[in-house]
């Protein structure tokens, strides 16, 4: 049974699944392959492993062959004419009065398609663009209206924390992200605040949701009763995830700090408002 491998054609690019073709593959090899845009090189990323049974229900292409310095060559040769190409597809585009931002032009390994990426707040009528362009180049033209997260993931930048933006980085794929795991968090809902570059819910909002629902279960939640050894009843005022603490109120008005296995809950809070007992005295009222 022929192997399957992951190949990635740019940097933290989602990843593809192809089989070997029978060649002796390892990590990080450069290959040329066949993909829906034409012939592409890419770089395998994903060690050759057996064919999954979920693999198999789909057809997989197979890896060509091995990249050459020839054809590193032309790639680069390629890359300087996208240049121009981009530079000549800002130019129609003004011309044509179209309100779209071009992004990125890219040339197929073999030269004989040119892939236009713009960004656009809607859809746009682009086909007498197309048109210029390809009287132009002579050549077929494609052009992909990307959207924003796409958008920061191809041009890059940096974070609110400082670093280069996850999805230009690592990210192969984008996760989906709530405004509940901001909540879950504990964080600020002000928009500034947790929305990355894109202008979207930033992508680490992700990384550590998990760790909180599960924390989140196993602490009491705020507005809980606990029993106290000497200061009698307490109120959960507030929980600290990361430190696995809670803050509690005692009957005094003060407030203790302490681990969130140590506390004995006696009454736990009933969605949002006051807790159980507290409801239920209000009723015989």
């Amino acid at each position: 049974m022929d192997k399957v491998v992951g190949i990635s054609f740019r940097r933290a690019g989602k990843v593809y699944l192809f089989t070997t073709g029978g060649l002796e593959l390892s990590e990080e090899e450069w290959v040329i392959v066949e993909t829906a845009r034409g012939r592409e090189i890419g770089q395998v990323v994903t060690a050759p492993r057996d064919m999954k049974e979920e693999d198999s229900s789909t057809t997989l292409k197979g890896v060509m062959r091995k990249a050459t310095q020839k054809d590193f060559i032309a790639a680069r040769e390629l890359e300087m004419k996208a240049m121009e190409a981009f530079r000549i597809g800002e130019a129609k585009i003004k011309f044509h009065k179209l309100p779209m931002k071009l992004l990125e032009v890219e040339y197929t390994l073999d030269g004989g398609k040119i892939i236009f990426c713009f960004s656009a707040e809607g859809r746009v009528d682009f086909r007498d663009l197309v048109k210029d362009l390809a009287s132009v180049f002579r050549k077929r033209i494609e052009l992909h209206q990307i959207g924003v997260r796409d958008e920061a993931k191809m041009l890059g930048g940096l974070g609110c924390c400082g670093r280069s933006l996850c999805c230009s980085t690592f990210l192969t794929e984008f996760a989906p992200v709530s405004i509940k795991m901001a909540k879950e968090q504990n964080l600020s809902l002000n928009p500034v605040k947790i929305s990355g570059t894109c202008g979207r819910l930033m992508c680490c909002l992700k990384y550590e949701h998990d760790f909180y629902h599960e924390a989140r279960k196993r602490l009491p939640s705020i507005g809980s009763e606990v029993q106290m050894d000497e200061e009698g009843i307490g109120v959960v005022v507030d929980v600290n995830v990361p430190k696995d603490t809670v803050i509690v109120e005692l009957p005094s008005k003060a407030r203790l700090e302490m681990p969130g296995s140590q506390v004995r809950v006696i009454s736990k809070k009933e969605g949002k408002g006051k807790p159980k007992a507290e409801k239920e005295k209000e009723k015989e009222k």
